[in-house]
């Protein structure tokens, strides 16, 4: 009998605790400043949440990304506002749950995912659109990761830049900051140039520092400068003078070792490709 009331007490008081705990992380709320993996959490204003997500140019197809989701207030907002889908990764489980728990709250937890896991680790290759408040070593560590994304991918960070990768976009309310990047595409290296008509045979060489692009183009014996270079994402254009003095025009899209595109010159539009040379 003894045995049987210490067995019932043991389940009453198990049962206590864990109600206790449950309603403890039900009633969870995070504290301004408090520590996670690698930054303490201060929370996005909405207004620049807004902003942030504004200078994305978000569009139905993106896949938002958020690398420190906190609160989550930045994947919901994506989702709520944009109809995408999100996914924030956060490290802290607590604060993982407690922006699960507001996504559903606010009607968008069938498109906001919320990952506990570390930034370093995780793998977010499939967004579009990555945003993050972190500290400024942190934006470095993850800048070759970010660079190797697919062209045109926007990356949104709140307050910090990312050193000598400049910004594309930059905001500021005279209080707090956001920069706006596009990953471009990697064009360094030489290209062979051929036109439809087979009347352009060219080498160009292209110089790059992220969305940075120079170069030369060789042409009938003569190199010429490449002028107006310049590259978003995967698309590229430039100029150059020919040796009868014509202005030609290049615009094309990067896909993977080829570029296609239109050139403009005599006063006609020809189809072209542009190989990368091994």
């Amino acid at each position: 009998m003894k045995i049987k009331l210490l067995a019932l007490f043991l389940c009453m008081f198990l049962g206590a605790c864990a109600t206790q705990s449950t309603n403890a992380d039900s009633d969870y709320k995070p504290m301004r400043g408090q520590m996670g993996k690698d930054v303490m959490w201060l929370q996005t204003a909405q207004n620049l949440v807004n902003q942030m997500l504004a200078m994305a140019q978000i569009k139905s197809d993106d896949v938002v990304y958020d690398l420190g989701a906190g609160d989550g207030i930045i994947p919901i907002t994506a989702s709520k506002v944009y109809g995408v889908q999100s996914v924030g990764i956060e490290y802290h489980q607590k604060l993982a749950d407690f922006a699960k728990k507001n996504a559903i709250q606010a009607g968008v937890g069938d498109k906001v995912n919320i990952i506990k896991g570390d930034i370093f680790v995780e793998d977010f290759s499939k967004a579009t659109v990555v945003t993050m408040y972190l500290l400024p070593e942190l934006n470095l560590q993850l800048r070759t990761t970010l660079l190797q994304m697919k062209p045109g991918t926007r990356v949104v960070s709140h307050e910090f830049d990312m050193g000598e990768w400049q910004h594309d976009q930059f905001y500021t309310d005279g209080k707090e900051k956001a920069f706006l990047w596009i990953v471009p595409a990697n064009v360094k290296g030489v290209w062979h140039l051929k036109d439809s008509d087979a009347k352009l045979d060219a080498r160009i060489q292209i110089d790059q520092q992220f969305q940075s692009i120079g170069g030369t183009i060789t042409y009938a014996g003569q190199q010429k400068p490449l002028l107006g270079a310049q590259i978003k994402g995967a698309q590229i254009r430039f100029q150059f003078v020919a040796s009868d003095d014509s202005l030609f025009t290049v615009q094309a899209t990067l896909n993977q070792n080829t570029m296609s595109g239109e050139l403009w010159a005599w006063g006609r539009t020809l189809p072209f490709e542009i190989q990368r040379q091994p």
